[in-house]
C-alpha cells in the first residue's frame, strides 16, 4: 500500500469515527429542544430538586425584630385552655387582648362559618323536650352571645377572617361576600391568569360584616405537596378578586383600602402584546413582583420558635406589649391534630400560619427571589454550549479526559447556578443543561470506548489461540460482572413453608420424598416466575421469592400478595391430582415489603444473586407466624397498605413483637383479591377480628374484650384465642396491680 493510500485509509477512519459522534450530537440538541418545549412532569421534578436544596443550602435569614409574630394553638395552649374549638367568647377575649397590647391587625387563620357550640341558643337546641328547652333557654339568656362577642371583637381591632374557597359542592356561593377591599387593575385582566375557584366555605355573615379585611385560606402545593411558591390573589368565577391571609393582614396592617395589580400590557410592562400574566401587585408601600399566576416564589427561613407566642400565654395575660405593639399578629392553629401542616423546601412539616408570616416577611424586607422570563432561554443555551463542548471532548480526547474535563465543567455550571440563587436571588435551574449534557458526555465518550474496545478486542482475537476464548469473552463483554455488591431498593420478599413436612417426610422413603418436593416445588414456582417473581432460594421444604428485582415491578407488593393466593390454588390442584401418591399438604405463606439490599452476595468465588435486610427477616417470622394464628397467607403493614390500593382484601389480625424488631408489626391474614372474591361471613369475621386488634394496640382494652366477647363462631378461632388469652394476661396484671397499691 502505498503512501497516498495509507492517507486515504486514515481519513476514511477518521470520518468514520467523527460520523457516528455528530448524529448523536444533534440527536442530543433535537431531543433537548423538544424536551424543553413539552416540559414533561419529570423536568418539573428535577427543577423542584434543585430549588429546594438551594433552599436548604441557603435559606433566608430570619430577623426576629420584623413586625410579624404568630399567637400559635398549640399543645400546651390546648392543654391549658380547653380542647379545640374554642368557645367564640375565648376567641373574642384573644382578639381583644392582642387590640389592647397595640397589635397592628389580628388576622385568624379560621374560618368561623358554623355558630358558636357554646352559644346559649346552640346549648339549649341540645335539649329534646320543647318545654324543657324554653326553660333552659330563659335561664341562659343573661349569657353573653359568643358570636356576638365576636363580632364586637373583630370590629373594635383591625382583623381579618379567613375564608376557604373551593371547587367542590359549596356551603355558601361567592355572591354573598361582603367586599373589603378594592382592587385596581393596570394591563390585562388579572382573572384570565389566576387560581379561580367556584365555591366556597365563608365566616357567619354578622362576624364577616365585622371584620376589616377576609382572606383566602388555601394553599397550592406542588405535585409533591411541597408549598414552593405561595398565591397571592384568588379569582371567583363572577371576576371578583380574593387576597391570601398574609397580603390581606399587610394590608389592614397600614391601613390600605386597595390593592393595585399590574399584568401584561400595563404601562411600563412590555409584553409585545401578548398576554403572559400577572407582574406585580402592590400592598399599601410595598410593591411585590409575582409570577404570572399572581404568586410568590418564597425564600423560607428554617423553623424559627421566636415567631411563635402561644395563645395560653395571651390568654393568662402572660405577654408584654412590646411582643404585641405595632405588630402584625397572626392566630392560628400549630397543634399537629388540627391538621394544619404543610411541607416547604426547608422542612417537611410546618404549621401553614407559619407560611404566611413568612410570607409577610418576605414582602416585608424586600426579598425578591424569581425566576426570570429569560431563564428558560439561558437554560437552553448553556445547554447547547455544553452539549458541543461534550462532543469536542470525546471527538479529540481520551475517554478518561473527556469524562474528568466534563465532570469539572458540569460541576462549574452547578456552583454558578448556586451562586446565582445565594448572591443575586435568581433562580436558574442547573438540572436541564447539566443533566442534559452529562447523558451526551456519557453517550459520547461510550461510543468513543465502545469503538475503542471492538479494536482492541480484534487484536485479542489474534491471540485468541493462546488463552481461552470464553474466558476472553466474559471479560470482555463484562468485566464488573463478578464484582461484589448490591444497591437499596423497595422489594416485596415471600417466605413459604410447607406444614406437616416432618411428618410426611417420615413415611416416604428418600425418592418418594425427592419426587414430592420436586412436584410440589414445581407447582408453586411456576405461579411465582408467571407473576414476575424471582426465586431467590429453596431451604429444605421451604421456597423464597421477591419481587422488584431484577427488573422494576410498580406495583410489586400486590404481585406477591395475587402470587400468595394462586400459590394455595395450585396447592389445592396438586392435592387433588396427588391425593392417591402423597398426603395431602398445606403451606404457610408470609409476605413484607420494605427496602432491601439486592445484588451479588457471597465471597469473591462464590456468590449468589440475592436480597438480604430487616425486611427480609421480618417476612420470615410472618411465615411463621401463619402456624398460630392459623392463617395461610400473612402479610406486614407495608404490602397490606399498597395490596388494598389495588383491591386486594386483608383483615388486621394482631400487633406482634418480632424478633429483631423494637417497635411491634401489625400482620394482616390475606382473604382475597380482585379474581379471588371473599363470601360475606368472611368478610364479617375479619371485619371482627380487626376490630379487636386495633382496639388492642391502641390500648383501649374495653373496647377489645367488647369485640372479642361479641365474636364468636368464627373461622379466626386461633387468633381469637391468642387475643383472649393476652387479654385475660392484662386483666390479671391489672387486677395485680390494684391489689398492690390498696395495700
Amino acid at each position: 500500500m502505498t503512501t497516498g493510500d495509507h492517507r486515504v485509509s486514515r481519513r476514511r477512519r477518521a470520518l468514520g469515527r467523527l460520523l457516528p459522534l455528530t448524529i448523536l450530537t444533534v440527536s442530543a440538541l433535537l431531543f433537548g429542544a423538544a424536551w424543553r418545549i413539552a416540559e414533561p412532569e419529570a423536568a418539573g421534578h428535577l427543577r423542584n430538586i434543585a430549588y429546594d436544596e438551594y433552599q436548604k443550602w441557603h435559606p433566608r435569614n430570619f430577623d426576629p425584630d420584623l413586625p410579624v409574630r404568630i399567637v400559635a394553638i398549640d399543645e400546651a395552649s390546648l392543654t391549658r385552655l380547653g380542647q379545640w374549638p374554642w368557645p367564640r367568647s375565648r376567641l373574642a377575649e384573644l382578639v381583644m387582648k392582642l387590640g389592647a397590647l397595640g397589635a397592628a391587625t389580628v388576622a385568624l387563620d379560621i374560618v368561623l362559618a358554623e355558630p358558636d357550640r357554646m352559644s346559649p341558643d346552640q346549648i339549649a337546641s341540645l335539649v329534646d323536650d320543647d318545654a324543657e328547652r324554653a326553660r333552659v333557654t330563659r335561664a341562659l339568656a343573661a349569657l353573653p352571645d359568643g358570636d356576638a362577642r365576636m363580632a364586637d371583637a373583630l370590629e373594635s381591632v383591625p382583623s381579618v377572617l379567613g375564608i376557604a374557597l373551593t371547587n367542590e359542592a359549596p356551603r355558601q356561593s361567592p355572591g354573598g361576600l361582603p367586599p373589603k377591599a378594592g382592587f385596581a387593575v393596570a394591563g390585562d385582566p388579572p382573572q384570565e391568569f389566576l387560581p379561580v375557584f367556584s365555591g366556597m366555605t365563608a365566616p357567619l355573615p354578622g362576624l364577616a360584616n365585622a371584620a376589616t379585611g377576609l382572606a383566602a385560606l388555601n394553599w397550592m402545593p406542588g405535585r409533591d405537596q411541597i408549598v414552593r411558591d405561595v398565591p397571592l390573589l384568588f379569582a371567583l368565577p363572577d371576576g371578583r378578586l380574593v387576597p391570601s391571609l398574609a397580603v390581606e393582614a399587610l394590608r389592614v396592617a397600614q391601613g390600605a383600602s386597595t390593592f393595585v395589580v399590574r399584568s401584561s400590557n400595563a404601562s411600563g410592562q412590555s409584553a409585545m402584546g401578548a398576554r403572559t400574566g400577572v407582574n406585580a401587585l402592590r400592598i399599601g408601600a410595598f410593591d411585590v413582583p409575582t409570577s404570572p399566576r399572581g404568586s410568590l416564589l418564597l425564600h423560607y427561613t428554617p423553623p424559627q420558635p421566636e415567631r411563635f407566642i402561644p395563645a395560653w400565654r395571651v390568654a393568662l395575660d402572660d405577654v408584654s406589649s412590646d411582643e404585641i405593639a405595632g405588630r402584625i399578629i397572626l392566630i392560628g392553629a400549630t397543634a399537629p391534630g388540627l391538621f394544619d401542616i404543610q411541607s416547604t423546601p426547608t422542612a417537611s412539616s410546618v404549621p401553614g400560619i407559619e407560611i404566611n408570616a413568612q410570607v409577610i416577611e418576605h414582602i416585608i424586607t424586600g426579598t425578591e427571589l424569581g425566576r426570570p422570563d429569560w431563564a428558560e432561554g439561558l437554560e437552553f443555551m448553556a445547554f447547547a454550549t455544553l452539549v458541543l463542548f461534550c462532543a469536542v471532548l470525546a471527538a479529540f480526547f481520551s475517554p478518561t479526559t473527556a469524562v474528568m474535563t466534563g465532570v469539572v465543567t458540569l460541576a462549574a455550571v452547578s456552583i454558578a447556578s448556586y451562586l446565582a440563587f445565594a448572591r443575586l436571588d435568581l433562580f436558574i435551574d442547573p438540572t436541564f443543561p447539566v443533566i442534559g449534557s452529562a447523558i451526551t458526555l456519557f453517550s459520547t465518550t461510550s461510543l468513543v470506548a465502545i469503538r475503542e474496545r471492538a479494536e482492541r478486542r480484534w487484536v485479542r482475537e489474534a491471540f485468541g489461540h493462546y488463552v481461552s476464548r470464553d474466558l476472553v469473552r466474559e471479560l470482555e463483554d463484562d468485566p464488573e460482572a463478578l464484582a461484589l455488591g448490591g444497591d437499596l431498593r423497595p422489594m416485596s420478599v415471600l417466605f413459604s413453608d410447607v406444614r406437616g413436612f416432618t411428618t410426611a417426610a417420615e413415611g416416604m422413603s428418600a425418592a418418594q420424598l425427592t419426587e414430592f418436593v420436586n412436584a410440589l416445588f414445581t407447582a408453586l414456582t411456576d405461579v411465582i416466575i408467571e407473576n414476575r417473581g424471582t426465586i431467590d432460594k429453596f431451604m429444605g421444604d421451604a421456597v423464597m421469592a421477591f419481587w422488584n428485582a431484577p427488573l422494576n415491578e410498580p406495583d410489586h407488593a400486590a404481585r406477591a400478595c395475587q402470587t400468595a393466593l394462586e400459590m394455595l390454588d395450585a396447592l389445592e390442584r396438586f392435592n387433588a391430582e396427588n391425593a392417591h401418591r402423597f398426603p395431602e399438604t398445606g403451606i404457610g405463606i408470609g409476605i413484607n415489603t420494605g427496602e432491601c439490599y439486592v445484588g451479588n452476595f457471597g465471597s469473591h468465588h462464590r456468590f449468589d444473586y440475592s436480597v438480604i435486610g430487616d425486611e427480609v427477616n421480618v417476612a420470615s417470622r410472618l411465615e411463621g407466624q401463619t402456624r398460630p394464628y392459623d392463617v395461610p397467607i400473612l402479610v406486614g403493614g407495608a404490602t397490606a397498605k399498597a395490596a388494598r390500593s389495588r383491591g386486594y382484601v386483608l383483615t388486621m389480625v394482631d400487633e406482634v413483637q418480632v424478633k429483631g424488631r423494637i417497635e411491634p408489626v401489625e400482620i394482616y391474614a390475606l382473604l382475597g383479591g380482585p379474581d379471588h372474591p371473599v363470601d360475606q361471613a368472611r368478610l364479617e369475621a375479619g371485619e371482627m377480628v380487626e376490630r379487636i386488634a386495633l382496639a388492642r394496640a391502641q390500648g383501649n382494652l374495653e373496647a377489645a374484650r367488647e369485640a372479642l366477647g361479641a365474636a364468636r363462631h368464627t373461622e379466626f378461632a386461633a387468633a381469637l384465642a391468642i387475643h383472649a388469652d393476652a387479654l385475660a394476661a392484662m386483666s390479671r396484671n391489672e387486677g395485680s396491680t390494684l391489689a398492690g397499691n390498696t395495700g
